[in-house]
C-alpha cells in the first residue's frame, strides 16, 4: 500500500471506535464538529507527502516492498538521512505552525527507534523482538496513525502503582493461549480519536517485584479493539463561532486528549513486545536509543513552533508600529534567540551523530536535551510577548464575521491599523489571540510543560546521565596547576 493520501486516511476513520466526549459517544470522528477539523488537518498532511513536488522529500522506497513510504519511518544510515528526515518533519510542522505535535511522524519515529533495537526484546518464551519488528513494518507499509499512552491514572501519586489501593491502573489479569487480558486505565492518549492504532508503553520506573510485574508491558492494538474505549476531555474547538477565522488554530488543530479504559481486553501475543518484564520496561526508551529519535522529532516541531510565534510577533508589532520602540525590539530579539538556539541544537545533534551498535545513526543526545529542557519555559515566554505586544487590541478584537455584518462599516473604520486594513488586522489579531491567550493556547502551554515527561524528573535524569567528571576534573587540574605555580610577589610565592 505505501504512503497514504488524505482520502485514504479519512476512509480508515470509519471504523467502530468507541470515543466518548461530553457525555456521549461520537458516531463519526470525520463529521463531528468537535473532532472533524483535526481529522481534516491530518488528511492535509497525508496529501502533502504525495504532492508531486514533495513526494521525493517526504517519502522513500520501502526496503521490503519498494513502495514509497513515509520518510519518518526511515532507519537513518547516515547524517544525510537524519537531515532528510528532519526536513520532512519540518514540512509537516510548518503546515500546522508547530501546534500539532502528535502528528503521525511522532509515533512513527518512536516505533522505528524501538524496532531498531528489536533484538533486545526477545525472550526465551517468545520472540517479542520479532513481533515488534513485524509491527513496525506493518505500520510503515500501511502508513497508520498511532496514539500512545505511557502514564497510569493520577490516583495516589505518593505511592508507586503496585502499592496503590484502588484498582484503576492498567494491569495484567490473566493469560490465554492467544494472549493475555488487560484491565484498568492509562492516560494521556493524545490524538486517540484520530488514530488507527495505539501503542501502550512503559514510562515510570517500577520496583523489581512480582507485584510490579503486572504493570510491566508494552503492546499495540487497533483503536477499534473490542473492550477498549476512550474518555476524552472537552474539545477546544469552539462551537457556534461567528467565523472559523475567529479561532483559526483551535478550529482545526485540537489533537484531543483522552484516557483509555481496558475492559478485560485480549492482547494477542503477536502484538506484545514486553510482558511482565520490569527490567526491560525500566529505562526502555533511553536504553534502546529510541529517545534520541523522538527528541529529534519534537525538537523539529519546536523549531517550527518558535518560528511561527516569532513571525506572528513580528507581524503584530509592525502592524501598529510598536516595533519602533526599543523595549519591543528587545522582546522580539528574545524570540529570535529562541528560534536560532533550537535550530543550532538540531544541527548540532545531526553533525555529532554517530552509528549505534545496530549501524543506525542516532542524533547526538545533549543538544536535543537542551531543547527538551528549555522549550517549555521559552514557549510560555513567547505567549507572554505576544500578549504584551498585542495588549488591549487582543482583548478587544471583534469576530471576523463583523466585517460582513451590519456594523461592517464601523469595523472597517475603527479597527484598521497604521500598516493594515481592518480585515487584515482583525484576522491577524484573532490568530494572535488563539496562539497566545485562548483555551487552545493554554492547553499548548500545559502540553509543552509535560510533553516529554515530568520536568522535575527530567531535570534529575539529565543530571544523572550528564558526563560531569570531564568538567570537575578540569577544575581539579586548574587548582593543582595554580598551587604548583605560585605567583611571584605574593607571600609564599617564588621570588
Amino acid at each position: 500500500m505505501g504512503a497514504r493520501s488524505g482520502a485514504n486516511y479519512l476512509d480508515g476513520l470509519g471504523t467502530d471506535r468507541e470515543i466518548w466526549i461530553d457525555g456521549e459517544r461520537v458516531s463519526d470522528v470525520r463529521t463531528d464538529p468537535r473532532l472533524g477539523g483535526a481529522a481534516q488537518a491530518i488528511a492535509e498532511l497525508y496529501d502533502l507527502q504525495l504532492r508531486a513536488d514533495l513526494v521525493d522529500d517526504m517519502t522513500y522506497e520501502s526496503p521490503t516492498t519498494g513502495d514509497r513510504v513515509g520518510l519518518s519511518f526511515i532507519e537513518p544510515r547516515s547524517v544525510a538521512d537524519l537531515v532528510r528526515r528532519r526536513q520532512m518533519v519540518k514540512t509537516w510542522m510548518d503546515h500546522t505552525s508547530g501546534m500539532f505535535g502528535r502528528s503521525a511522524d511522532f509515533m512513527n519515529m518512536m516505533v522505528t527507534g524501538l524496532a531498531i533495537a528489536a533484538d533486545d526484546f526477545d525472550r526465551d518464551e517468545r520472540p517479542y523482538g520479532r513481533f515488534l519488528r513485524e509491527y513496525y513494518e506493518l505500520i510503515r507499509e500501511r502508513d497508520l496513525v498511532l496514539t500512545h499512552t505511557l502514564v497510569t491514572p493520577q490516583y495516589d501519586r505518593s505511592r508507586p502503582v503496585e502499592e496503590q489501593t484502588a484498582d484503576v491502573a492498567a494491569h495484567v489479569v490473566s493469560e490465554t493461549a492467544e494472549g493475555w487480558i488487560i484491565r484498568g486505565a492509562r492516560m494521556v492518549s493524545t490524538l486517540c480519536a484520530h488514530s488507527d492504532e495505539m501503542l501502550v508503553a512503559p514510562s515510570s520506573y517500577l520496583a523489581n517485584t512480582e507485584d510490579a510485574a503486572q504493570y510491566a508491558f508494552c503492546f499495540a492494538l487497533p483503536i477499534d479493539t473490542p473492550g477498549m474505549r476512550f474518555i476524552c476531555r472537552p474539545s477546544l474547538t469552539p462551537q457556534g463561532a461567528g467565523s472559523p477565522m475567529d479561532h483559526p488554530l483551535s478550529h482545526r488543530l485540537d489533537e484531543i486528549d483522552g484516557m483509555v479504559v481496558f475492559d478485560d481486553v485480549l492482547v494477542p501475543w503477536e502484538r506484545t513486545f514486553v510482558y511482565r518484564d520490569v527490567a526491560m520496561c525500566n529505562g526502555l526508551f533511553n536504553r534502546t536509543g529510541a529517545m534520541e529519535h523522538v527528541m529529534h522529532q519534537f525538537s523539529t516541531k519546536n523549531l517550527a513552533k518558535a518560528e511561527f510565534m516569532m513571525g506572528l510577533a513580528f507581524r503584530l508589532a509592525e502592524s501598529t508600529n510598536v516595533d519602533q520602540f526599543l523595549h519591543v525590539q528587545n522582546m522580539l530579539s528574545e524570540l529570535i534567540v529562541f528560534a536560532e538556539q533550537t535550530r543550532a541544537a538540531l544541527i548540532a545533534s545531526e553533525v555529532q551523530a554517530e552509528p549505534d551498535r545496530f549501524g543506525v545513526y542516532r542524533p547526538a543526545s545533549m543538544p536535543l536535551w537542551t531543547v527538551r529542557q528549555s522549550f517549555p519555559q521559552q514557549f510560555q515566554r513567547m505567549c507572554e510577548i505576544i500578549q504584551i505586544i498585542g495588549a488591549g487590541g487582543l482583548a478587544a478584537v471583534p469576530s471576523y464575521a463583523e466585517l460582513d455584518g451590519p456594523r461592517g462599516g464601523d469595523v472597517e473604520r475603527y479597527f484598521q491599523a497604521a500598516n493594515l486594513g481592518a480585515r487584515e488586522r482583525v484576522r491577524l489579531f484573532r490568530l494572535a489571540w488563539d496562539a497566545s491567550s485562548s483555551g487552545f493556547a493554554g492547553r499548548q502551554q500545559l502540553y509543552e510543560r509535560y510533553y516529554s515527561g515530568d520536568p522535575v524528573r527530567l531535570a534529575a535524569a539529565l543530571f544523572d546521565l550528564y558526563d560531569r567528571d570531564r568538567y570537575t576534573d578540569r577544575i581539579d587540574r586548574l587548582l593543582d596547576r595554580l598551587e604548583s605555580q605560585p605567583t611571584p610577589g605574593v607571600p609564599g610565592g617564588r621570588q
